[in-house]
């Protein structure tokens, strides 16, 4: 059997949970079938049984167009250009909507069985049209007919499930539940500590880690806005780059500088640092804050419990079947909008809730220790790429 994939981040172009996914699940399911990868970029790799290729639109062909809408007319574009080299796999996989269109025309060109994985869905995400103007509504459509007519449905979370199940005409066997996984040999604590001296962060004094990019989704204004509620002696560091519009990049430049007018240990890291870096970061925060308003998995959530680090984060979404409350980490309660965005009602509670929770697990050893041992525990028992990996050959094999 083979398989193709179409997405728009794989390495070395990743900024999000959606480019780990597909970079691991891919080494993964290298061992069981042959894996072809056509991505956005300009990768050429070609392995033992995985063959990576990057494509790019003419993007010179949009210099005129408006910025918010020349994303959109360039992934189409690029889309195309995967569809124009001959497609010999079994089955196509799809990954966000950046790709989708290439699902579709796989499937409607070459008649191939079309999967789609569903990392985050549109109709949730209403603050993407800051981003795109109405190039928002041109994603929408490509999702909604992508979902619609894909022969399997995979959702990183049963809550992603409802979602799907509310949002969109599918059938309801159509949708496999399989959640992201984790190398588990590669995201462990280690004791390394250079990353740390690198960026100025006090070894002898804890800290709370935020990793991802700067959008609505993530919460990391929620975030900034908690930190005069944390302890002084705790430091802040906010890995956090990609920004999805000017607008909030300067919204987040303004409310870093406020908070840094009152305490000397917040730490912004605004590039994205290799994986080597991100784990020493993990593994010796005190605690790892998860602030989304928005998260169908979290895979930032695995990531730091493999490396022994305990988790405080917002309770919506696929973050509730992560992260156990009180066990592995914190959830914070979140009274959000009815609709979309589904931003907190009381935003200033929210912000005071994640530093109460924070607060908690720094200064009681004891509670912080055993959800260090429990987080591991439980990464190792749910969240491994090679079972992950043989579920998704199961669902290939059904399509076939």
């Amino acid at each position: 059997m083979k398989v193709l994939f179409f997405t728009k981040e794989f390495p070395p172009y990743v900024y999000g949970g959606a480019g780990v996914h597909v970079e691991y699940l891919a080494d993964e399911l290298k061992q069981l079938m042959e894996v072809e990868v056509r991505s956005f970029g300009d990768q050429k790799i070609d392995s033992e049984n995985l063959r990576i290729t990057g494509f790019s639109g003419d993007h010179a062909s949009f210099e005129t167009t408006d910025k918010k809408l020349k994303p959109v007319f360039n992934t189409l574009q690029t889309n195309l250009h995967m569809n124009a080299n001959e497609i010999d796999a079994d089955v196509v996989h799809c990954h966000t909507w950046y790709a989708q269109f290439a699902g579709i025309m796989a499937k409607l060109c070459y008649g191939k069985p079309f999967v789609i994985t569903t990392h985050s869905l549109e109709p949730l995400r209403p603050w993407k049209r800051e981003q795109l103007g109405r190039g928002y509504d041109a994603s929408s459509w490509i999702e909604k007919t992508a979902i619609e007519m894909a022969d399997a449905i995979i959702a990183v979370s049963e809550e992603t499930k409802v979602d799907v199940l509310e949002h969109f005409n599918v059938q309801e066997d159509k949708i496999k539940v399989i959640y992201n996984g984790i190398n588990l040999q590669q995201y462990q604590f280690t004791p390394e500590k250079t990353t740390l001296e690198k960026f100025n962060i006090n070894t002898s004094k804890p800290y709370v880690l935020f990793v991802g990019r700067i959008t609505r989704q993530k919460g990391i204004i929620h975030l900034v806005n908690a930190i005069k509620h944390i302890d002084k002696d705790t430091q802040i560091v906010l890995c956090a780059g990609a920004p999805d519009t000017e607008e909030i990049a300067k919204e987040m430049q303004e409310s870093v500088e406020s908070v840094k007018q009152t305490r000397d240990n917040v730490f912004w890291i605004e590039e994205m640092l290799p994986k080597e870096e991100i784990i020493q970061l993990y593994s010796h925060a005190a605690v790892f804050c998860c602030p989304s308003i928005y998260e169908p998995f979290g895979i930032i959530n695995i990531e730091a419990m493999a490396c022994k680090t305990a988790v405080v984060a917002s309770a919506v979404g696929g973050i509730k079947e992560v992260v156990v409350d009180n066990e592995t980490g914190i959830l914070v309660s979140v009274q959000q909008q009815n609709t979309a965005p589904f931003e907190p009602t009381d935003p200033a509670k929210f912000s005071k809730d994640l530093a109460d929770g924070i607060n908690k697990v720094i200064n009681d050893d004891a509670l912080r220790n055993s959800m260090e041992i429990a987080s591991r525990k439980r990464v190792e028992n749910f969240f491994d790429w090679k079972a992950i990996a043989k579920q998704t050959e199961n669902l290939y094999k059904s399509i076939i």
